[in-house]
């Protein structure tokens, strides 16, 4: 059985949600308007705000455009299978899928090293901060961030297009390269082991560069005044969370499709699977505009103008 014969696979996760499947249908469609929402406000604010137009909140609204992206390419065809009667994708949307997240799994990874970056050379180097992140510096980072991911994994995603098929089940809630290659017909073991260098090859120079620059930020932080160390510290305080938060959801995702984890719950497999894709899409746009009392106060503005809190509450938050 090969890609022309086989024309749909089996997403067999989704029979566990069967019986729940009306309510996280209506979860599923109120988160994806919550991360289509807060994000699109966040990069609305900050386009139109030309106090906000600096580099990291430049990098935090291409986080935002890429976590529209990641949500985009899961979320409304989940929702759409999970109300299916036969839970079945087929070869050429699966293979489409696969592209689409992994390159949004790389490029959240990228961006938030650049925005790394971007804290170091603020703490480090604040009289210098101008001019190191030129508008021309700022660009080829945005570029380096968006584009890396792509061109890396299509070396990679070239070879799962090579493959032929002779099984139909899928035990994901939507499509992975991994999947694709244990159902392959042929040895495509190499594609593993290729995956997994290409792993460390996006991974480790993303790492290396957010160490580096908390080391470097930890130790100019130690020479500082309490106060002054406050600041700084606050300043990272977001970028920190994201980090760790798409850490974790990620390593879980790696960890599950590359050993066997049949001993946990598959719902809590489930849960775990998602966690990366809808986790941070959600809660980053609220600490990168919760976290900046411009946006705050943008936000506020915007709640008066459409009466969705009362005016004298807003101001009250506004003036504190």
């Amino acid at each position: 059985m090969d890609n022309t014969t086989s024309l749909t696979f089996t997403m067999t996760a989704y029979a566990v949600m069967e019986k729940y499947k009306h309510g996280l249908f209506t979860v599923f469609l109120l988160l994806y308007l919550i991360t289509i929402t807060l994000n699109t406000l966040l990069i609305s604010i900050i386009h139109q705000n030309k106090k906000l137009h600096q580099p990291m909140n430049v990098f935090a609204c291409l986080l935002s455009i890429n976590e529209i992206y990641g949500s985009t390419a899961l979320l409304p065809a989940l929702m759409s299978i999970l109300i299916s009667k036969t839970h079945e994708v087929s070869v050429k949307w699966c293979m489409a899928q696969v592209y689409f997240l992994h390159t949004y799994a790389g490029a959240e990874f990228c961006v938030l090293a650049v925005m790394g970056y971007d804290r170091y050379v603020a703490i480090c180097y604040p009289l210098h901060y101008h001019s190191i992140m030129s508008n021309s510096k700022v660009g080829k980072l945005v570029a380096l961030a968006s584009l890396y991911p792509m061109i890396v994994f299509i070396c990679y995603y070239s070879l799962t297009l090579r493959l032929s098929f002779c099984g139909k089940v899928m035990p994901k809630l939507y499509c992975v390269n991994m999947e694709l290659v244990k159902i392959s017909c042929t040895n495509a073991s190499y594609i593993s082991t290729v995956g997994l260098v290409l792993i460390l090859f996006f991974v480790v120079p993303q790492v290396i560069m957010i160490v580096f620059s908390y080391a470097q930020i930890s130790r100019v932080c130690w020479t500082l005044t309490k106060e002054s160390q406050g600041n700084a510290l606050k300043t990272c305080i977001p970028h920190v969370l994201s980090v760790i938060n798409y850490t974790i959801g990620s390593l879980f995702e790696i960890i599950q499709t590359r050993f066997n984890m049949s001993h946990v719950a598959v719902e809590a497999r489930i849960f775990l699977s998602l966690y990366f894709i809808i986790i941070p899409p959600v809660t980053n746009p609220v600490l990168y505009g919760l976290g900046t009392q411009i946006v705050r106060v943008q936000i506020l503005k915007l709640f008066i103008k459409y009466k969705i809190l009362p005016t004298q509450l807003a101001n009250a938050v506004i003036a504190a």
